[in-house]
């Protein structure tokens, strides 16, 4: 078949790869199961997210279809999956590209909003062969990962999704092999622990900040956690200065190649305030669906979602000046880039003593009239749907909010595209229809006491 005609298919099928679907990991416990603890809940997709988890189940990796945590807290999920053989499909590799990195319906890939925020609160990596999984990917879409951390969204992995992360691996011999082909977004270093299909106990480091969300049965222990061939993190070689240990091998009760009882098997790291957090596991929880391995899961992946970076300024505002926000991704001009499904833009203004009245408006830009957008406006903190004290959300989408003998200080003023695409359920998970238009972003003008539109003349 040629080239041409496999991206046509692509195209067709494009985001047919998204997915929830049952699957389940058996695994006998040593000790009694103390009945898990309601979920806590956590507030989802109220912060400019499209959705919280993205679960990367492609090429080189399990093509895991389930993912239970997502369930247990109440998390809105989508997936890639590729064929379960173990043979790199051309179809696969394409579909996966044109899915992560690129396509004409999305320029800027299925993570990344048009301006290179993070669409997801969070990827979740499967285990593996976490090098396949960076061949299949190539520059292209290693880079992706990269761009997604360092936008604020947060990043988790078990296994080969812990290798992934790092660029060193602690080689026999104490030298560190630099590895290219992985994405350095975890900069310390990882040793193979040469254990496969062995479960063993895992110990909450004390002070551990997984201990925000559960006891783990009051012991801080989590008994019989399947290790399959993972690593475990190096603290005495190049580990960061912000790094964090969160859980420890426990393997005193079984025989190993290589001795790595109390070694980190949970470590994580945020390196800056404005990049999320990566979240690193030797070991597999992510398929289980009662007790403490599933709260083990669990709190990672809240830890996970805590560390996404703060909301961002766009700019601030001029008083009687219009802003055009029509960039697209390949401009990389993210202070005027068009706004995605589900997305937040947030901007400043400086009002001063003196003014009457406050008007701010939004307006559509010709041929994007129904696109639904909605306003918001708060004095002093950054205003979303849930907080703000003024709100426009009518259908129209044209905006504008009056705010009457405002007091001086400064005003946060956010702008919302509530039109997402449609996630349709097939055999092979979902696909996405209807408004795909709204991928490759949607352009509008936002601004303060803007002076009229001028009608044109017949």
């Amino acid at each position: 078949m040629k080239r041409s005609t496999l991206r046509v298919c692509a195209a067709f099928s494009l985001m047919a790869l998204f997915l929830l679907a049952g699957a389940t990991e058996a695994s006998a416990r040593k000790k009694a199961v103390k009945k898990a603890e309601p979920a806590v809940k956590v507030q989802t997709n109220d912060k400019g997210y499209y959705k919280d988890i993205f679960m990367d189940s492609g090429i080189g990796v399990t093509s895991r279809k389930d993912l239970p945590v997502a369930r247990y807290l109440g998390l809105q999920m989508e997936a890639f999956i590729s064929s379960a053989s173990a043979e790199l499909s051309a179809t696969d590799t394409i579909l996966q590209n044109e899915l992560l990195v690129s396509s004409a319906v999305d320029e800027n890939g299925c993570l990344l909003y048009p301006d290179g925020s993070p669409r997801f609160r969070m990827v979740y990596m499967n285990g593996g062969n976490a090098m396949n999984l960076s061949h299949a990917l190539g520059d292209a879409g290693r880079q992706v990962f990269i761009d997604f951390v360092h936008a604020g969204g947060s990043y988790l992995g078990s296994c080969a999704g812990a290798f992934f992360p790092c660029h060193y691996k602690l080689m026999d011999d104490g030298v560190k092999d630099y590895s290219p082909e992985y994405i350095g977004i975890w900069p310390g270093v990882v040793r193979n622990t040469l254990l496969t299909r062995t479960p063993t106990g895992v110990k909450i480091e004390p002070g551990s900040a997984l201990l925000k969300y559960y006891d783990f049965g009051g012991d801080m222990y989590v008994d019989s956690v399947f290790h399959n061939g993972g690593c475990h993190a190096v603290e005495d070689t190049l580990w960061p200065a912000n790094g964090e240990v969160l859980a420890r091998f426990d393997t005193s009760n079984i025989k190993t190649k290589r001795e790595f009882n109390g070694k980190p098997v949970i470590w994580s790291v945020k390196e800056k305030e404005e990049w999320g957090r990566v979240i690193s596991c030797g070991s597999h929880p992510e398929g289980v669906n009662y007790g403490d391995r599933l709260q083990l899961m669990g709190a990672m992946v809240k830890y996970a979602i805590e560390g996404n970076a703060p909301a961002r300024v766009k700019g601030e505002l001029t008083i009687g000046e219009p802003r055009l926000m029509n960039k697209g991704t390949r401009d990389a001009d993210p202070a005027f880039t068009k706004i995605g499904d589900k997305q937040y833009h947030h901007f400043t203004v400086e009002v001063p003593e003196g003014i009457d009245t406050l008007k701010v408006e939004l307006r559509s830009v010709r041929g994007f009239e129904d696109f639904e957008m909605y306003l918001f406006v708060n004095p002093d903190e950054f205003a979303f749907k849930e907080n703000a004290k003024y709100m426009d959300i009518s259908l129209n989408a044209n905006k504008a909010l009056i705010i009457p003998a405002p007091k001086p200080g400064k005003y946060y003023i956010s702008v919302f595209c509530n039109t997402t695409v449609t996630a349709v359920e097939t055999a092979w998970g979902v696909r996405y229809t209807g408004r795909l238009d709204v991928l490759n972003g949607v352009p509008y003008t936002v601004g303060v006491n803007l002076p009229p539109v001028e009608e044109k003349k017949k």
